[in-house]
Order: C-alpha cells, then structure tokens, then sequence
C-alpha cells in the first residue's frame, strides 16, 4: 500500500498549483478501508487562503463519506520530505488517532505519527463537546 500512496501523492503533486512559493506539495490518504484519496497544494494571491495539501486530500475523503484514517503520504519538491505546517497538523488531529504520516523526500522517508506531531491538540473536548469525527 506504501507504494500507491507514494505514487499518488507523486501524481497529485503534479497537479499542484503553486505560483507564488515554487513548491508543488502532493498528498495521499489511506481510509481504514484502503480508499486512497489524494490532493494537492492549491495557493492564492491572498496567502492566508491558500489550501495545502493535506487539508485537501482530509477534505476529498471527508466529502466521500470517510472520517477514519489510517496512513498519509506527502511528497514535495526538494530534497528533504516536509512535515505538516500547523494547521494541517490539527486538521490531522482531527480525525487522526493512531494516524502514520511518511514524508518522501529523494534524501530518503521521515516518519511521525499525529500524536508525535502535535501532541496536545485543540479537540472537541476544549468545546465541551462529543465529537462526530470517529464515525465511518
């Protein structure tokens, strides 16, 4: 499964659209299923609403139904494989318990889980709230 992973992030980061940084950003999301969901960077002239993808890959398998992941992949230009900005990390947070998240970069894999990344993330229980996010 590694495999498809790395090759769809690969393939989605062709599709990036990155005008303003240079950095094409493709990433892939394996459901507990085995569903693999796929996205890419998507930036705008106004920084602030530039899309990354993580977010994007979380959002397509979201908008299918799934809520329940298990492994993403991420594969950038450049060297060293990247780890998630912050606000990819609580989005993964989100719905990311036990989540593996593998970096690709031609220097080799960097490995972390969601709990490694961001370990204390803002969850529904600072809202006093059950959360929906384990369903599916």
């Amino acid at each position: 499964m590694m495999e498809e992973l790395t090759r769809a992030a690969h393939e989605a980061r062709l599709h990036a659209y990155a005008p303003y940084s240079g950095l094409r950003v493709g990433a892939a999301l394996e459901t507990e299923s085995g569903r693999i969901f796929a996205g890419c960077n998507v930036e705008n002239a106004s920084y602030g609403l530039t899309n990354c993808a993580e977010r994007v890959a979380v959002g397509a398998a979201v908008a299918a139904g799934f809520r329940r992941f298990r492994r993403l992949v991420i594969v950038a230009d450049g060297e060293r494989g990247l780890a998630p900005c912050g606000a990819c990390r609580q989005v993964l947070a989100e719905f990311g318990s036990g989540l593996e998240v593998v970096s690709v970069g031609s220097d080799g894999q960097r490995r972390w889980t969601v709990e490694q990344l961001y370990p204390e993330p803002f969850s529904e229980a600072d809202l006093g709230r059950e959360s929906d996010a384990g369903s599916r």
